[in-house]
């Protein structure tokens, strides 16, 4: 270990004053790093640790006042989190213990076992990703989903890119760059990370017409803005919020006919899109993306890792003459998917065809259709195993709360649940968050009238262990 304290007027005086990599190289206990770790690795960590002095000595503000005191410290363990820092991935496992199911900052959807099987068996060895095996050449890399796609949606064509957003992109791009666009001024949303739909539109190519007001807008309204120049019909699922009370829009059905009368396709944006009908366990209902694709829409695009349960992609259903169209534009090659992704959807699309099991199978749908009462039945289990080693300065408590589905999907919706509320007689419900967010694997709970509360609906059950293990340390 080194220290030096250095007493200067000068900037230039303060960073003469750091060590040179040689010199910190030296030290015994950088020396013992050295065993340990390859000499490139420890070599990184000092330039890094150096450059972190140099940035804190340019952060004085001039003049340099006098009696600075600049501290360097470069102990082995110091450079060693440096080490730890850049090699080990930033990307790590978290529990998620909010209740919040399709959580986009902590990943949306889990995949399947299945899928996540099979992407570590394809992933390691070349596969035929775009190889007919059959004809022996070149194949088509959608031809793994699309029949499958097909098959469990009922549309004519089907393809994929790498998300939702690129999805509306393309179609608008090839169906409407130039030409009008017209949307209801109730349906310009704005998503996760200020994107929004008038933006998406501008970059396609698009000339964005937008018809009525924000409550209501009539089939006049579209009638009335189309012209020579209009390209598409456009409607767009609100995923992440809902107008009531004095309201009106125009359905689905009355938008296509009216897109036959004057030539025109209808593109509609699901958002999350479901291939369940989740009224049938209770919840609010939804328009399954069969129920779309019935009504005979030309095109309509939704997200792969929101209710569908699978990897991030944008899926793309709807007429074949149509999407050969988007197919062919050059920004389709911009836009595909890889073949993890390509693996995981696969595998996530095959459970569909098994109805009967497709909920146990796909850990988005089980956690969304989770009962009150198999929820209640894990909480009273873990309580009792916590109260077993808790500390006397906590108190744990079975309270009724609400869960979301999240990512946009059925925004209203609340999913009644039981949590694990935890409070403190010398612990603020903040630092004892802080506390699990900082474990290994890190645990997200979330604060409510200055309680902790983990909600066991998006825990899994090999998971439970080790949140038990960290709350009796806190």
């Amino acid at each position: 270990m080194v220290m030096n304290e250095l007493k200067v007027n000068g900037r230039q005086e303060l960073l003469r004053k750091i060590p040179s990599v040689d010199k910190v190289l030296e030290y015994d206990d950088i020396k013992a790093l050295l065993q340990r770790y390859s000499r490139g690795i420890v070599l990184k960590a000092i330039q890094k640790k150096l450059e972190k002095v140099r940035k804190s000595i340019f952060s004085v503000k001039d003049p340099i006042p006098e009696n600075v005191q600049a501290e360097v410290n470069f102990t082995g363990e110091e450079i060693e989190e440096e080490i730890q820092y850049f090699s080990n991935p930033h990307l790590e496992k978290v529990i998620n213990a909010t209740g919040v199911v399709l959580h986009t900052n902590l990943g949306r959807s889990i995949l399947p076992e299945e899928a996540i099987e099979n992407i570590k068996r394809f992933s390691g060895s070349y596969s035929n990703l775009e190889y007919d095996l059959e004809k022996g050449r070149r194949g088509y890399r959608y031809s793994h989903v699309d029949e499958l796609l097909c098959e469990i949606s009922g549309a004519e064509a089907a393809f994929i890119v790498n998300n939702n957003a690129g999805a509306v992109l393309l179609a608008l791009n090839t169906l409407a760059n130039g030409k009008g666009a017209i949307v209801s001024r109730g349906e310009l949303i704005e998503i996760g990370g200020s994107f929004r739909i008038p933006d998406i539109m501008k970059r396609s190519g698009a000339l964005m017409a937008e018809v009525g007001t924000t409550n209501k807008t009539h089939l006049a309204d579209y009638e009335g803005a189309i012209n020579d120049n209009t390209g598409l019909l456009l409607k767009v699922h609100t995923s992440n919020y809902r107008i009531v009370g004095f309201t009106s829009e125009v359905d689905l059905p009355a938008l296509i006919k009216l897109g036959k009368r004057h030539n025109l396709p209808v593109l509609n944006d699901l958002g999350s899109g479901s291939l369940i009908d989740f009224s049938a366990y209770g919840l609010d209902y939804e328009p399954t993306v069969q129920e779309v694709v019935k009504t005979g829409v030309d095109v309509v695009t939704f997200s792969g890792d929101k209710l569908l349960g699978g990897p991030q992609a944008g899926i793309i259903l709807g007429k074949k003459s149509v999407l050969d169209k988007l197919i062919k534009n050059p920004l389709n090659r911009a836009l595909r998917i890889d073949k993890l992704t390509l693996i995981a959807l696969e595998s996530t699309l095959r459970m569909y065809l098994d109805q009967e099991t497709v909920i146990r199978k796909i850990p988005t749908l089980r956690m969304i259709t989770l009962s009150l009462e198999e929820i209640e039945r894990r909480v009273v289990d873990f309580k009792r195993r916590l109260e077993n080693n808790l500390s006397d300065h906590l108190d744990v408590q079975i309270l009724n709360d609400s869960s979301q589905v999240g990512g946009g999907a059925l925004p209203s919706q609340e999913l009644p649940t039981k949590v694990i509320a935890i409070s403190s007689r010398i612990i603020s419900a903040q630092d004892m968050e802080k506390k699990l967010r900082r474990n290994k694997p890190s645990i997200i709970a979330r604060i409510n009238k200055d309680q902790l509360r983990i909600d066991l609906r998006t825990v899994n059950d090999n998971e439970e262990e080790h949140i038990i293990s960290s709350l009796c340390l806190l």
